[in-house]
């Protein structure tokens, strides 16, 4: 079951949760102890250190939730992705390292009932219950009635690694594949230097623009892109930039965009500097380091603004409690 994103808390009686930043995971017990992704991808090979969570588990038992890695009292992401690695050997090391964790949400079997098609408020009932059975690295995630208290936690958490508020109706079943969920996202604007581009695949046209911040040495650092732009714009975007091309772009001793690695996909991520000098305002969600999580929305262009103010003290890091101090141990 997934989530449809929302800037807006929907209306009615709900469940809220926070939405941590990991990998979505349904876990099964004995007789088939397996992690399988959110589109049924085996993940234990990646985790072998979470094989004896699923032991904890009684026969027939399938849980939903999130695999995270918690370094300093934040879940980091870049940290969790270095684990979907070819070579064992790697594995192995970094599972040692940075072990994972895992936070559950949502029951799905109970030694052997099949509970998709009970009320959630049930299901979350049944959940409680068997996590105060569970050890380590076992993690109930917190819930709340209170749409106040959510919103306090959407601001609060987000130090721990929370990006987002989960909402859910009590009697709602267990609807596979569908966004049957509210995801409350985290959303902020800023003033970015335009860096680069990407051409369209077709050619011609813009495909993404890479946007940057001046750090404290007085160099543009790569932050993220953006990329939503409206078909008939792409073209008068693309001709822009094209008239802008230089090789006096990202700093030296800053963070440059990135090529292919084993995310990529085989994608073609070659991109075209441009002299700084474009401003625009972008929204995000998310940071992740100094950088960000996600693509980033445009919003409008800033001739008014002056580049070099475009520092990366702009960005809000969050302050507040740690993942422990959140999660139910």
């Amino acid at each position: 079951m997934e989530a449809r994103t929302s800037e807006t808390w929907p209306k009615g009686d709900h469940l809220y949760e926070p939405k941590w930043d990991g990998f979505r995971s349904i876990s099964w017990s004995a007789p088939d102890p397996r992690i399988d992704s959110r589109n049924e991808r085996p993940l234990l090979r990646y985790f072998p250190e979470l094989r004896p969570a699923l032991d904890q588990l009684p026969p027939g038992t399938v849980v939903d939730g999130e695999i995270v890695v918690v370094i300093e009292g934040v879940t980091e992401f870049d940290v969790l992705q270095q684990r979907i690695h070819p070579a064992e050997s790697r594995i192995k090391l970094l599972s040692e390292e940075t072990p994972a964790e895992l936070i559950a949400f949502d029951l799905l079997a109970y030694k052997g009932e099949d509970l998709r098609e009970k009320p959630f408020s049930e299901r979350r009932g049944a959940l409680i219950e068997l996590l105060g059975s569970l050890e380590h690295p076992w993690h109930l995630t917190p819930q709340t009635d209170d749409e106040e208290v959510a919103k306090r936690w959407f601001d609060e958490f987000e130090s721990a690694g929370c990006d987002g508020i989960i909402a859910k109706k009590p009697d709602l079943v267990y609807e596979h594949g569908k966004r049957a969920m509210t995801k409350i996202k985290h959303r902020r604007t800023v003033d970015v230097v335009v860096g680069g581009f990407r051409e369209h695949k077709d050619g011609g046209k813009v495909g993404s623009l890479l946007l940057g911040l001046y750090n404290e040495n007085g160099d543009l650092h790569f932050i993220g892109h953006c990329s939503g732009f409206p078909d008939v714009d792409r073209v008068e975007i693309f001709d822009r930039f094209t008239e802008l091309v230089s090789d006096d772009s990202f700093g030296e001793d800053a963070r440059m965009p990135g090529g292919q690695s084993r995310w990529s996909g085989g994608k073609d991520l070659s991109w075209t500097p441009v002299k700084p000098g474009v401003v625009i305002e972008v929204s995000y969600d998310q940071l992740e380091g100094e950088r960000f999580r996600h693509a980033t929305r445009f919003h409008r262009w800033r001739p008014d603004k002056d580049p070099e103010h475009c520092t990366t003290d702009q960005l809000e890091l969050p302050e507040g409690p740690g993942f422990r101090e959140v999660v139910v141990t």
